[in-house]
C-alpha cells in the first residue's frame, strides 16, 4: 500500500489520481501509525516551508517520516516535500527542516522571474541510475512551480538538474529515498511514468 501524507496542505487528490492512473492505488493519511503500515510513502508539497514543518511536527509525522525512511521503505518527496528533507530553508525567515539530507533551501536570486513556473528539462547526472527515470529519456520536460530550490551539500545524491539562471537540483536519490522538485502529477505521461516507476519500487519491496 502506498500512502500520501496529509499535513493540512498540498495537492493531495491530484497526486492520488496520478498514482491511480499509473496503476497504483494510494491512500491519504495523517498519522504515524498509518505510515508504519505503508509499503511506500509520498510526501507532496504546496505551501510554505515553515508552516509545513509546524504541521508535520504537530501531527508527530516528522519523527515518523525519519523512522520510516531509516527502515528502508521507499519514500518520495515532491516539490516542497523534497525541500523539507533538508536541514533548513530561508523562506520567510530561517526554518529548520527534517535534516535527513545535508543542505539548505534557497530563493532564486537575480533578475529571474519568480516563481519558476512551467515546463523545463531535467538533465540526468552521468553515472546516476535513478529508478524513477526508468524508460524516461534524458533532458525530458516536466512541470515546475516553485520560488525556492535545494542547495545540497552532498553532490552524490543529486541525480538530476534543471537550468534556470544556472543549474539547480531538480531530483535526488539516496538508497530508498527519492525527491523531485517538479510536479509529476502536472507533467502528463512522463510524470505518470515517474509515479509508475515509484509504484514498481514499492511493489518489489
Amino acid at each position: 500500500m502506498i500512502v500520501i501524507i496529509d499535513y493540512g496542505m498540498g495537492n493531495l487528490r491530484s497526486v492520488q489520481k496520478a498514482l491511480e492512473g499509473a496503476g497504483y492505488p494510494a491512500t491519504i493519511v495523517n498519522t504515524p501509525e498509518a505510515l508504519k503500515q505503508a509499503r511506500g510513502i509520498v510526501l507532496p508539497g504546496v505551501g510554505a516551508f515553515g508552516d509545513t514543518m509546524d504541521n508535520l511536527q504537530s501531527l508527530g509525522l516528522d519523527t515518523a517520516i525519519k523512522e520510516e525512511i531509516a527502515s528502508g521503505k521507499p519514500f518520495l518527496g515532491v516539490c516542497l516535500g523534497l525541500q523539507v528533507l533538508f536541514e533548513s530553508s530561508e523562506e520567510m525567515g530561517t526554518h529548520p527542516g527534517l535534516g535527513i539530507l545535508p543542505g539548505r533551501v534557497r530563493r532564486f536570486a537575480g533578475d529571474l522571474k519568480v516563481p519558476h513556473m512551467g515546463w523545463n528539462q531535467v538533465d540526468l547526472r552521468q553515472g546516476q541510475n535513478n529508478p524513477l527515470f526508468q524508460g524516461i529519456p534524458d533532458h525530458s520536460y516536466f512541470y515546475f512551480v516553485h520560488s525556492y530550490y535545494v542547495e545540497s551539500d552532498d553532490d552524490a545524491i543529486i541525480s538530476g538538474t534543471t537550468d534556470y539562471g544556472g543549474a539547480f537540483t531538480s531530483m535526488i536519490a539516496r538508497g530508498n529515498l527519492f525527491g523531485v522538485q517538479f510536479h509529476p502529477e502536472k507533467s502528463s505521461d512522463l510524470g505518470q511514468r515517474v509515479y509508475a516507476n515509484f509504484g514498481k519500487l514499492v511493489a518489489g519491496c
